[in-house]
């Protein structure tokens, strides 16, 4: 008993910016983990999600997200005694082989406390053994479930910041968008307006078979959303996930369906200026029944009105390429093609047509939407350069043409 309740008092404290803390709200329950979300004692507003588990070296490890959207990772123990304010390197390996050094500080005496970038967060979250040192203590974690619990807590401070610490529930329960996109597809369409059929791209980025593509690809879909390599049979594909703010949808194929390989997901930014590539399948049907393959560059790191979720690239795409793959020049995913700008509008508000200005999501916002998903993707520094052939022949085993019927209404909105 005397443990659980350590690990709920170090729960309390593992927000730097949020010392005084009061909680926990809701719960955080994933294997060993447990937590939940935290309000500041003196303003009582929501300050982070947190969640602990102990091992038997005697540290409890503390994971927090805070309001800011910072992650923060703590180690704590009765027995440690640090100045308050005191600073120590650790340098973390992850399975042998992915290191990083984080820096921490002691915002209390008995836990040291540290920023943990997202490209660490990611690392921990898929890791399976973690080796801590901070000079000559070495320490070792077994890591379980830590994909689910960086979920949870991602789950944990959107809902609180929407809804507010009284309506905090179990923060595990992730969400009923896949059951609501089911049932989205097989309600018909409302006032028996006829379906139509619609198109577009996706591609592969995990050995499970998991499918990124558009939310917009997929939204207002009705009966069954179908998925095939070129010159291959088409397959029943289930919605995972979707997050329509950023437009992304993540899909899978049947378990008994094997791919040859998967996009693998640029490690480093792109700059403006580089060359990419666009693969996808414009007006399927009316061109060609395989993929069609456009070149260009990033003329920008940001959409419209400065979004930075976004690249502009030179590019050309067409309806059906929204979901395509973009590359780099070394075959590395860069980008999520999601639409080109709407030329009619820019041209009644400026007089001009513009020309070769279209958008694709950035790997960062990727990356996110699969780690929420809890997707086992993979990453890859851009290596030497290769022919245009060459990667669209690398991306044919993993690029499919998604297609399904949908309300006239749906695509009206679109």
């Amino acid at each position: 008993m005397w443990l659980r309740s350590l690990v709920v008092a170090f729960v309390l404290q593992a927000s730097a910016v949020a010392a005084n803390a009061a909680g926990p709200f809701g719960t955080v329950n994933v294997g060993n983990w447990v937590g939940g979300a935290f309000s500041n004692d003196e303003t009582g507003a929501f300050s982070h999600c947190a969640a602990t588990t102990p091992y038997a070296n005697g540290v409890i490890l503390v994971v927090s997200k805070n309001a800011a959207g910072t992650w923060l990772l703590a180690f704590a123990s009765p027995s440690y005694r640090f100045n308050k304010g005191e600073s120590a390197a650790i340098d973390v390996t992850f399975d042998g082989q992915e290191q990083a050094r984080l820096y921490a500080t002691a915002y209390q005496s008995n836990m040291l406390t540290a920023v943990m970038p997202l490209n660490v967060v990611r690392t921990f979250q898929k890791a399976s053994l973690m080796v801590a040192t901070a000079g000559r203590a070495v320490l070792n974690f077994d890591l379980t479930s830590t994909g689910p619990v960086i979920a949870a807590l991602t789950n944990c401070v959107s809902k609180v910041k929407v809804d507010g610490l009284d309506k905090a529930g179990d923060f595990t329960k992730i969400a009923a968008k896949p059951a609501a996109a089911a049932e989205k597809q097989a309600t018909p369409p409302a006032g028996g307006k006829p379906a139509r059929g619609r198109s577009g791209t996706g591609f592969v980025v995990s050995t499970g078979g998991h499918i990124v593509t558009n939310h917009h690809v997929i939204d207002g879909c009705v009966g069954d959303i179908k998925g095939n390599l070129t010159g291959e049979t088409a397959m029943v594909l289930r919605v995972v996930s979707s997050d329509a703010n950023n437009d992304l949808a993540l899909l899978q194929a049947p378990s008994t369906t094997t791919f040859k390989d998967f996009a693998r997901i640029r490690d480093r930014s792109i700059r403006s200026g580089d060359s990419v590539v666009a693969i996808g399948f414009p007006y399927h049907g009316i061109l060609t029944s395989d993929f069609s393959v456009t070149t260009g560059i990033v003329s920008s790191l940001s959409g419209m009105r400065n979004d930075s979720r976004f690249l502009q690239i030179s590019a050309p795409v067409q309806p059906g390429n929204s979901g395509g793959p973009l590359f780099d020049g070394t075959g590395q995913v860069v980008g999520v093609v999601t639409g080109k700008i709407p030329a009619l509008r820019i041209a009644v508000a400026t007089g001009n047509i513009p020309e070769n200005i279209n958008f694709a999501i950035k790997t960062g916002v990727l990356r996110d939407f699969l780690d929420n998903s809890v997707v086992p993707y993979q990453t890859a520094e851009p290596k030497s350069e290769l022919k245009t052939t060459d990667i669209a022949a690398n991306a044919r085993p993993y690029t499919m043409l998604i297609s399904c019927n949908a309300a006239e209404q749906a695509d009206a909105k679109r």
